[in-house]
């Protein structure tokens, strides 16, 4: 079957704020899919060529931050953030939005370090060390590519520490609305696994499932 042509000419802005963007797009005669995007019209996935989607920034970054303290089992950090569409508190990861100065300051994949120390910072309160280590896992997935064409990389965070660091959710900016955090241990992660949801059965993002698979896998000690 051949790909539908969409092009710039095809795409028509519906619905548009700072914070969202919905576009009718044109793919045959008569026929419509409606993207929701935090994208311009410019700037839009479907447009995109395989060369230019190759290069693409993603819209966010979430992080895998494990615990990684000296002669103490490792934890994996996760916290509860409430989350307006869902509404209610999920079992989150530590992420945020690329922001315009993240990528002038650097390449592709230090424009998503950037980002992850940064938003590590605001929602943990967590200051990464000379000990510490950053990996990109995934530099770009779609999570709900039915709906929208919102992105994320998957940045892997290693604290190597003696100590316990301090956390905080006091940085919190804007809409942004925490209840704690949850340090867990391998054996906790696999039980939340399994299950499919938190100890109180709410379910969670594709983001924390990535997290604690990339945790009790141990691919992280690689």
């Amino acid at each position: 079957m051949n790909k539908p042509e969409i092009t710039k000419n095809k795409v028509k802005n519906v619905f548009d704020n700072k914070y969202v963007k919905v576009f009718d797009i044109q793919y045959e005669e008569g026929k419509h899919y409606l993207d929701a995007t935090r994208r311009t019209l410019d700037e839009l996935t479907a447009i995109k060529s395989d060369e230019e989607l190759k290069r693409m920034v993603p819209d966010a970054v979430s992080c895998v931050v494990i615990l990684n303290i000296k002669g103490k089992e490792p934890l994996l950090c996760l916290t509860r953030e409430f989350r307006f569409p869902a509404g209610r508190f999920l079992l989150s990861v530590p992420a945020g939005l690329i922001d315009k100065e993240d990528i002038e300051k650097g390449n592709s994949q230090s424009t998503l370090f950037i980002t992850a120390e940064r938003e590590i910072c605001e929602e943990t309160g967590i200051k990464l060390g000379p000990s510490d280590k950053m990996t990109v896992i995934s530099p770009l997935l779609f999570s709900t590519p039915g709906m929208t064409d919102e992105s994320n990389a998957v940045v892997q965070v290693v604290l190597n520490r003696v100590s316990m660091p301090k956390v905080s959710q006091d940085g919190a900016e804007g809409t942004e609305c925490f209840d704690g955090f949850i340090m867990i241990n391998k054996e906790e992660a696999i039980k939340i696994l399994k299950a499919g949801n938190d100890k109180d059965g709410i379910y969670f993002s594709t983001y924390t499932w990535i997290a604690l698979m990339v945790f009790v896998s141990g691919m992280w000690q690689n």
